[in-house]
């Protein structure tokens, strides 16, 4: 539990591995504390901030005391109060939308930001709540916030991760809000344009964002490495990598990253289980062009020389265990790994996801992108009139074991009920993609 007092507190109240955590520490702040419901996502996010406190619970349940007493923050004054609740509830007949249960959660985001009283909250969601019908969610959540003394920038945007240097098409609603005394924050400003954007729409002013390839190119074939079928890590040989590549390597620091430094060896490949796909469906990769969706697979294949699609999460164990269409490989006729999922998310090398791909492409689908987070969180760090300076202190990462937690394991770890996340149906455990 550890806070720098220079360093502004953050709490993430649906952390997931920690895309968020991370961006906002990139910008400076201290994560004191994060509130995460499953706890295999716990044991991956504590992995990488072992120095900071995951609360394993459910958000309906959490209390601002709880997250005060069992974190560093204590009665110290919060700075930003973050996180993306789901919302399911979009039905119009006869009730409000906070009303409804499905969107418990957003009521209960908005009772800890009460409660927790930051100086800043930041709401991130889907797109499509901006959407037609969909917008009365929205209007309804501001509505709430104002009526407990907080003002919220009305002319929300949605954000694409292309426009802040990331290789993915990726877009996100996100409400930016203060209390009362303080200065509304705006969104950050583009600073990359979608690569291989048509002509007649791109912003000439704006860079192109990283490529596919810019992504990819420097990690390890992973053909080259038979072990990678029993474990998700080996020594290995990199590449000549891209400016993108050397800084999630490590390689190379941009200006404004306020980030704890890692200690990790980057000679070894990590994240990167290989897939036995048969016969038929290699071949079926091998022929379908870059930028297209193999017919039978419904997989998109990836372009090296323009951006992904946005990387999707799958479903839970309660709704299927289902697995997202995971991209094939630009050049090689596969699917991808984790750590290259990673890699087109903005993930550094040295963070490490759960050992099993279901998992892992969960955590990477559901998290926002942390250069993204960095980019949102800066504006507020602006607001703080702090002056962040890169910590020299070198953060040990977590115990190793952790990432191999079975769910049962998981809750132990936590002393949690075992079925705090409902268990996976019967009737719904084949992945409806079929057999690789």
């Amino acid at each position: 539990m550890q806070n720098k007092s220079n360093r502004p507190i953050a709490i993430d109240l649906f952390a997931g591995a920690g895309g968020m955590t991370l961006g906002f520490e990139k910008a400076g702040f201290d994560v004191l504390a994060s509130v995460e419901i499953d706890p295999v996502h716990c044991a991956v996010h504590e992995f990488n901030f072992p120095f900071w406190s995951i609360l394993c619970q459910d958000i309906a349940q959490t209390k601002a005391e709880d997250i005060r007493s069992r974190s560093a923050i204590q009665n110290k004054e919060i700075d930003v109060v973050f996180g993306g609740p789901p919302c399911q509830g979009f039905s119009l007949i006869g009730k409000r939308m906070l009303d409804d249960p499905r969107n418990s959660l957003v009521f209960h985001f908005i009772r800890l930001v009460t409660e927790l009283e930051p100086k800043y909250f930041v709401f991130e969601n889907v797109k499509g709540m901006t959407v037609g019908k969909h917008q009365k969610i929205i209007i309804e959540i501001i509505e709430k916030f104002k009526s407990v003394g907080y003002q919220v920038q009305e002319k929300i945007k949605v954000l694409n991760t292309a426009n802040y240097g990331i290789p993915q098409n990726r877009e996100r609603l996100f409400l930016l809000g203060c209390r009362h005394g303080f200065e509304i924050p705006n969104y950050p400003i583009k600073i990359t344009q979608p690569a291989k954007r048509k002509k007649n729409i791109a912003d000439v002013d704006l860079p192109l964002s990283p490529t596919v390839w810019d992504a990819l190119q420097d990690l390890p074939e992973i053909e080259n490495y038979p072990q990678l079928y029993e474990q998700d890590w080996v020594y290995a040989e990199f590449g000549k990598p891209s400016d993108y590549a050397k800084i999630l390597r490590g390689l190379d620091i941009i200006q404004n990253d306020y980030s704890y430094q890692r200690k990790y060896d980057p000679w070894i490949l990590t994240s990167s289980s290989r897939t036995k796909h048969n016969l038929e469906s290699i071949a079926r990769f091998k022929v379908t062009p870059p930028g297209k969706i193999e017919p039978v697979s419904r997989f998109h294949k990836l372009d090296p020389e323009g951006i992904s699609h946005t990387l999707r999460a799958g479903t839970a164990s309660n709704r299927g265990a289902f697995t997202s269409p995971r991209p094939i490989h630009p050049h090689i006729p596969r699917c991808i790994t984790v750590r290259e999922a990673a890699r087109l998310h903005s993930y550094p090398d040295w963070f490490r996801f759960h050992v099993t791909k279901w998992h892992g492409f969960r955590q990477i689908g559901n998290s926002v992108p942390p250069l993204l987070a960095k980019a949102v969180a800066s504006e507020i760090m602006s607001l703080l009139y702090v002056s962040p300076a890169k910590p020299q202190i070198v953060q040990e990462l977590g115990d190793i074991s952790w990432l191999i937690y079975s769910m049962s394991k998981a809750c132990k770890h936590y002393s949690v009920n075992p079925h705090i996340i409902e268990p996976r149906s019967r009737n719904s455990s084949k992945n409806k993609h079929g057999k690789l």
